[in-house]
């Protein structure tokens, strides 16, 4: 697994995954900082980022995730810049379930970025850490964002109400998931 830990995932020709260490704390935080209010519309921690310090605390907590087999998070890169993040929610060992959730800079959208993250997270997820289960909530305004699990052979489930408080409202999430056995890697 160490050595899984030290590579990257190349993704496209420009774009690879890393996975998340301490050193990305200040361009991580930068970034974040330069997207708070693009990012707003969406996630809803972001009143909890005020620092890099903060943004320390988020990738200390997903090392210890991905150290205690629970899911890794990634640094998404595009011309060896952090772009985004990309990552599992601590998995459901029990049940072998794994949820992504993921967020790319605003001047990188549009560019395939995420679907490509995805896919590799999925591969990864079926295959080395033996899921049968990975799900893609995404919040139900989120045209975007609903349309990455689309394209890559997911079911829509349905609506979960209510899902997240963001900012003062809750908002409702799609839930898309894709079995291991539906799980094709040409998809």
């Amino acid at each position: 697994m160490k050595d899984i830990m030290n590579k990257e995932i190349n993704i496209s020709k420009e774009a690879s995954l890393c996975y998340i260490e301490q050193l990305h704390a200040k361009e991580l935080f930068e970034l974040t900082d330069i997207n708070r209010e693009y990012l707003k519309q969406w996630l809803p921690w972001l009143d909890y980022v005020k620092s890099e310090s903060d943004t320390l605390k988020f990738i200390k907590k997903a090392i210890a995730q991905n150290e205690n087999s629970l899911g890794p998070t990634f640094v998404i890169l595009y011309k060896n810049r952090i772009g985004g993040v990309i990552g599992y929610h601590p998995f459901d060992n029990l049940n072998k379930i794994g949820e992504i959730g993921y967020w790319l800079s605003q001047s990188l959208q549009g560019k395939g970025i995420i679907t490509l993250s995805c896919k590799a997270l999925i591969k990864l997820g079926f295959e080395m850490y033996r899921l049968n289960r990975i799900q893609i909530p995404a919040a139900e305004n989120n045209g975007r964002s609903r349309l990455v699990p689309e394209r890559l052979g997911f079911k829509y489930e349905g609506m979960i109400r209510e899902r997240e408080f963001l900012y003062g409202k809750y908002v409702n999430h799609a839930m898309y998931s894709i079995l291991k056995s539906e799980y094709s890697e040409n998809s």
